[in-house]
């Protein structure tokens, strides 16, 4: 235990030492929320309204909060898994600069090692990702606040569930490389790709029929569903207690991904929750595993 939390200590520390790291990490959520806010503020809105039954209108104030928690919703879905991916380069740079070797040469066991890379990784990340979070929250006050204090605190456990999920992505795909290159390489791809696929940059139902159905079996799609919900149910509620028919609710949710199927069948909220912890505990679980066994190898 101390061993652990000297390495703990010492990976956080680096981290932080180094403030291009830091600045760099903390800064894509807000350019993220710039972004979004600026180009697909107007997008979203329009499809509220054209989703909208002809005779039924809804106030703006409802829509700009749909708009606000959209937005919100996509933003943290990324940024908790790219961020941890962007955390976790002290594995990375141990490796580069030969530092591994001293801690694989003593008394060290490599499940120690790993643990102390992931938990800190995971440390930083949600440090990063909450204060994001309360950017978010910020804006969408501005915009037009119908969340609860239920929603809230269920955000933050999205939110730490989701860096979990993406510092067990990054620690295992990261025990691979050595070099600050591939690292780059990985961290790019995964931050242009990961938006599409787990449904934050555009949502499900627009995708092809064949796509929808792959898209369902990736942990990312359910994280991605669990923050929509939670974010955007206050608007929801708010739309119903307007005189809205629930229907026309349902339909909406049904198209911005509050709502996802497998096989035909809904996926409650449980078993998102479920799902995504089952997969963390397998990835992290052979993230440990792979480092054990290679060190003894070696």
């Amino acid at each position: 235990m101390i061993q652990f939390k000297c390495l703990l200590s010492r990976n956080i520390k680096l981290f932080f030492k180094d403030k291009g790291m830091f600045i760099t990490a903390l800064i894509t959520p807000m350019i993220l929320l710039v972004l979004y806010a600026t180009f697909l503020g107007n997008v979203y809105k329009n499809s509220f309204l054209d989703g909208m039954p002809e005779g039924i209108t809804i106030a703006d104030s409802i829509i700009d909060g749909l708009v606000a928690s959209q937005l919100m919703s996509s933003i943290l879905a990324v940024s908790c898994v790219t961020v941890s991916f962007c955390a976790n380069m002290i594995m990375i740079q141990d490796k580069a600069n030969g530092t591994i070797k001293d801690f694989t040469v003593s008394p060290v066991k490599p499940s120690v090692l790993a643990f102390a890379y992931y938990f800190a990784s995971l440390i930083v990340s949600l440090i990063i990702c909450l204060s994001a979070l309360a950017l978010c929250l910020g804006y969408v006050a501005i915009s037009g606040w119908y969340l609860t204090f239920t929603d809230v605190l269920l955000l933050i456990l999205d939110v730490f569930i989701l860096v979990m999920f993406g510092t067990a992505l990054s620690s295992l795909l990261y025990f691979f490389l050595s070099t600050q290159g591939q690292m780059s390489a990985v961290g790019t791809i995964i931050s242009s790709v990961y938006g599409f696929i787990c449904g934050a940059y555009m949502p499900i139902s627009q995708f092809p029929q064949a796509l929808q159905k792959v898209l369902a079996f990736l942990p990312g799609t359910y994280g991605t569903v669990l923050v929509r919900n939670h974010s955007m149910n206050g608007a929801f509620n708010e739309m119903i207690n307007s005189n809205i028919p629930e229907e026309v609710v349902t339909s909406l949710k049904d198209v911005v991904d509050c709502n996802i199927s497998i096989f035909d069948t809904n996926v409650s909220i449980p078993i998102m929750y479920i799902i995504l912890l089952s997969t963390i505990v397998v990835v992290v679980s052979a993230y440990v595993l792979i480092n054990k066994y290679s060190k003894k190898a070696k």
